[in-house]
């Protein structure tokens, strides 16, 4: 277990390192004159070389990149060209609010999945399948944004129950918080339901159709206990690594249910950058981004092979 850590810890590394120098490229390449940009109206020969000077842009680019990933990796993602404030402080502003919008995404998308899957398969060929499969398809068709839309339609504008978009601090007023959250989480959490159900129902078949699974049965033992006992004990494992990872992309790519809702977010943080060509805080939020997906998946894939020894011992191999 030991080798299979160290090496997939390695991997993570690398592929970290890989994204580090993507993101740094490209936001150098892309066309446009960033300095120019943040300054705006405020544009001068002096204020400029200033800028540039200070961000270090009169540099060659490979030692711009070896400058910009030690500090990085102590903490120091630079300073944003447009405000002057250090990039890790704005995110770090941001993240718990996008954690919070994921989780309550995930959460909600779990509380229809497990059901919804777990039926789908115990009733294969039946109305509840087709009715799990139907939703499946729809919610994994249709984008984001549209359910976000349609929320926002019918339960803010039409019925008046919830906020149509913004953020409130969880600390300061929790229930008036989770009125504001819950549109939002909804919106991610039923396009997040829709992929699980499917991983979750054919876990469950595959499991039901396992060899154990048929003499337990053959043996007469009692439907649920074979379900709870036997089935659902070995399809969990698969749905535990899907659910990772599905925690990593909401965590990542929610940006457009950011935009939707006006939620505060990294992804509302990322496009601002993008509009303003605020390089700096781009880069610290597409690193961000990738090292919190590279994490959980390194996590997700260590208890994977906690659980299924036969996945170390296939690396090992």
């Amino acid at each position: 277990m030991a080798r299979y850590v160290v090496v997939r810890t390695g991997q993570a590394l690398l592929a970290l390192l890989g994204v580090s120098i993507v993101v740094f490229a490209l936001m150098h390449l892309v066309p446009g004159d960033p300095v120019r940009a943040a300054l705006g109206t405020r544009f001068t020969p002096e204020l400029y070389d200033a800028l540039v000077q200070r961000a270090g842009l009169d540099r060659p680019l490979v030692v711009q990149y070896v400058d910009w990933l030690g500090r990085a990796v102590t903490g120091d993602l630079g300073v944003s060209f447009r405000t002057g404030d250090p990039v890790a402080t704005m995110l770090a502003e941001r993240i718990p609010r996008t954690a919070l919008l994921a989780f309550g995404a995930l959460l909600i998308g779990l509380a229809i999945a497990l059901p919804a899957g777990i039926l789908s398969a115990v009733r294969q060929g039946k109305p509840v399948d087709y009715a799990a499969n139907t939703f499946a398809q729809i919610g994994v068709s249709i984008p984001d944004f549209w359910f976000g839309i349609l929320g926002i339609l019918v339960f803010a504008r039409v019925l008046g129950w919830l906020p149509p978009g913004g953020y409130r601090p969880l600390t300061e007023a929790p229930l008036e918080s989770l009125r504001y959250l819950l549109l939002p989480a909804a919106t991610a959490g039923v396009v997040t339901g829709a992929i699980l159900t499917r991983f979750v129902r054919s876990s469950v078949l595959e499991a039901m159709n396992a060899e154990h699974v048929r003499l337990a049965r053959a043996k007469g033992l009692p439907s649920r206990y074979v379900l709870r006992h036997h089935v659902l004990r070995n399809a969990w494992i698969p749905i535990v690594t899907v659910t990772g990872l599905q925690l990593g992309t909401l965590l990542g790519g929610i940006v457009v249910v950011e935009i939707v809702f006006s939620w505060p977010g990294i992804g509302l943080l990322a496009l601002s950058a993008v509009e303003t060509r605020d390089y700096p805080v781009l880069q610290g939020a597409v690193l961000f981004i990738a090292a919190v997906f590279l994490v959980l998946n390194l996590l997700v894939d260590l208890l994977y092979a906690r659980l299924d020894p036969r996945i170390r011992v296939g690396a090992d191999a």
